[in-house]
């Protein structure tokens, strides 16, 4: 079987290449990992005990391509066809207590598999013709691939506390593989969690995205949760958690159900912004809490203020504060407006201004407020999909006929100031919002015949 993982033409040139110079080359880490687990991957590592350097060149010249030499890190790279090849020197790191920046000396194959973040990471096939393919693997890692565990080939405090974004690397592997960590790691990555604090915000946002991506991101959340690192992380969804209780009345566990909602998102979806957003629905609800004697626990506003904190949480782990943030935001706000199209009668006029308000966003609405409703009573859970469906029906119908979504206004500034000989005044503001609540609520169809009739009562309402 490992004879077909180095029977590519690149591996051969690499093996003949390193011989003619005289030094080792192994294959490393994520390409033979996946390799036993069949999954594809076009990115190879190749360490070489010697100069990663020399040798990418060297075999760049032979495959008549160009390579890319990264000298801070001691690194090269080069592509061929589809695979992407880095050549890195055999190293050993030592690290400083304040910094996840080694410090790197020359090393050997077994020196540079040490400093591996997982066992199952530390595989290597090797390129030299004597034994070409065989598998080097002296922390065990194929044994922990086939039982599914994630390990660290030294010490976890260790690996960990040199280099605290291995612990969100840990969790990430657990969750996109359904793997488990091991005990003893699980323990190291509470004892080290405050090193998190040497990590930039980008590395963090970087995992957590990729956590995202994962068929059931929760199984991430849960882990970052168990192993005490959330807090550090998104605290706003960490508040969340646990259930208060008032006179035998008690509320739904809102971190639970955010992870629901998120895996409830994530299997009809590979949006990550909507996957944000599912995360992040409900995460004004700790700040809005309230018990009303007679009534219960009440959140209102959530989504209001959930949505203001989606900015400060986007600006924290130093995320796209464009267009992405403004979806999330966006998706936030609106979350509830559905449910309450689904408890009330719907009306053509909720559903105009709910395509208005939504725009080109509105399926993506939708996808999240279904993926919302969840509850322990599946007889209630069924009542609300049926009449979800029957606002959807309704959406279509209404945009349909009115072709809202987009909305421009048939009236514009200029077309007022050029009637009526006006310089920018409030007037126009009114005119013009005017005329919109009025298609919106159906008073007028959404045409310009209609529209200039109704801007010219205004007008003359407000004796222009």
């Amino acid at each position: 079987m490992i004879d077909q993982a180095l029977n590519g033409r690149i591996f051969r040139i690499i093996s003949e290449t390193a011989r003619e110079k005289g030094v080792r080359a192994f294959v490393i880490g994520g390409y033979v990992r996946d390799f036993f687990l069949q999954r594809p991957n076009n990115d190879i590592d190749v360490v070489v005990e010697g100069s990663g350097i020399d040798l990418a060149g060297a075999v760049a010249e032979k495959l008549h391509t160009k390579v890319s030499v990264f000298r801070n890190f001691g690194t090269a790279m080069l592509r061929h066809h589809d695979i992407e090849v880095e050549f890195v020197g055999a190293r050993r790191e030592s690290y400083r207590a304040n910094s996840r920046k080694p410090l790197v000396e020359d090393g050997t194959l077994e020196e540079d598999q040490q400093r591996r973040d997982f066992t199952i990471n530390a595989m290597a096939f090797s390129l030299q013709k004597e034994d070409y393919g065989s598998l080097v693997d002296p922390f065990g890692g194929i044994r922990d691939l086939n039982a599914g565990l994630i390990r660290t080939p030294l010490d976890p405090d260790t690996t960990y506390s040199d280099d605290p974004l291995r612990m969100l690397r840990a969790i990430r592997f657990a969750t996109q593989l359904g793997f488990t960590i091991v005990p003893e790691s699980m323990a190291s990555i509470k004892r080290n969690k405050a090193r998190l604090e040497i990590l930039s915000s980008e590395r963090i946002a970087d995992e957590l995205n990729k956590i995202m991506k994962t068929s059931r991101p929760s199984v991430g959340f849960y882990l970052l949760d168990e192993c005490e690192l959330l807090p550090y992380i998104l605290p706003e969804l960490s508040n969340l958690k646990g259930v208060e209780t008032v006179e035998g009345r008690g509320h739904k566990d809102n971190f639970k159900h955010s992870l629901q909602v998120l895996d409830n998102v994530a299997a009809v979806s590979d949006n990550l912004w909507l996957r944000w957003a599912a995360l992040l629905h409900d995460v004004g609800k700790a700040a809005t809490k309230k018990w009303e004697p007679g009534v219960g626990w009440t959140f209102h506003g959530h989504e209001y203020v959930g949505a203001k904190m989606v900015k400060g949480i986007f600006s924290k782990l130093k995320m796209s504060q464009t267009d992405d943030m403004k979806y999330v935001q966006k998706l936030v706000s609106l979350h509830l407006r559905p449910i309450a199209l689904v408890t009330d009668e719907v009306t053509d006029s909720a559903v105009r201004r709910l395509l208005f308000d939504a725009g080109d966003d509105v399926d993506d609405l939708m996808i999240l407020c279904k993926a919302d409703i969840t509850s322990a009573n599946e007889h209630k859970v069924e009542r609300y999909r049926r009449q979800y469906e029957h606002v959807k029906e309704k959406l279509v119908e209404v945009e349909a006929k009115d072709a809202v979504r987009n909305f421009k206004n048939p009236i514009t500034g200029e077309l007022i100031m050029e009637k009526y000989h006006l310089p920018p005044c409030r007037q126009i503001g009114v005119i013009k919002e005017a005329v919109k609540e009025a298609i919106l609520d159906g008073i007028i169809p959404n045409e310009f015949d209609a529209a200039y009739a109704l801007m010219e009562q205004k007008a003359a309402e407000l004796g222009l």
